[in-house]
């Protein structure tokens, strides 16, 4: 086992998504999940029903007394639902973890539609939480956002992946899975001008609940391992599109992924 991850993110009970899916990936990409979780989340595959917010000085409590012990050689955030979690957040990692990796997944809306950040939150978030990130894993709606920009091709995401970068982001991949068509394409955008383009065939499948939790967490366990941005993704990516190929079918809506697999490369 190598690699202490500690999750800062939400809990989803049905088990697809959330620090559920996070700790999945990290343990078997053979890395150690921690977790402080920011809210319950009361989902399943057909949408999220109820959150409860966890109060800010209990998340970070939990990720104190736990890197304070365990430690951490990287950190991934998901869920941070609210103003007061995210400056709460940002401020634990500029006192705690300022020398290790951070990888902020931008969770905005679940997979089924919900809101899962508040409409308020998004300056915060770019505020506090883009200039901390490693690496920003938004997917397309979301680098929409974060950009102030409409993304139609690979060349409008490139774009947004330089605009978020501008806002203090070291690295920004922005997902491919919302375009249309039967190739994904994913832009990795470092701040020295770098750009690298990850392209696979699309998988048919509605299985999809957590995918984006799941990336953004075999990230951070590659980041904690030692290994390179470059390989870390891709790393990921494959362990992702495994995870879909071979999903279960359980559930009525998008359903979860199968994370019981190894996976070294694509």
């Amino acid at each position: 086992m190598k690699g202490r991850v500690l999750i800062i993110a939400g809990s989803d009970c049905s088990g697809g998504a959330g620090i559920q899916a996070d700790i999945k990936s990290v343990t078997v990409l053979g890395g150690y999940a921690a977790t402080a979780i920011t809210a319950l989340t009361v989902q399943n595959t057909t949408g999220v029903f109820d959150v409860l917010g966890i109060d800010p000085k209990l998340i970070v409590h939990q990720a104190e007394v736990t890197i304070d012990d365990i430690g951490a050689d990287a950190i991934k955030t998901g869920m941070l639902h609210s103003v007061p979690v995210i400056e709460a957040v940002a401020k634990f990692i500029r006192a705690k973890a300022a020398d290790i990796p951070i990888v902020v997944d931008p969770v905005m809306i679940s997979q089924s539609g919900s809101r899962l950040l508040n409409e308020d939150a998004v300056d915060a978030l770019i505020k506090n939480m883009v200039p901390l990130a490693t690496v920003l894993t938004p997917n397309i709606p979301e680098a929409e956002v974060l950009s102030g920009m409409k993304i139609t091709d690979e060349g409008d995401m490139i774009e947004a992946a330089r605009k978020i970068g501008e806002l203090g982001a070291k690295a920004v991949l922005v997902k491919g899975g919302h375009a249309e068509g039967d190739r994904i394409v994913d832009i990795l955008w470092r701040h020295d001008g770098d750009i690298e383009g990850f392209e696979a065939d699309r998988i048919p499948s509605e299985n999809n609940h957590g995918t984006g939790c799941s990336l953004a967490s075999a990230i951070a366990t590659g980041l904690s391992q030692g290994m390179g941005l470059s390989d870390s993704v891709a790393r990921a990516r494959a362990f992702v599109r495994e995870a879909i190929r071979t999903a279960p079918d359980f559930g009525k809506g998008n359903g979860p992924l199968n994370h019981a697999h190894p996976v070294t490369g694509e």
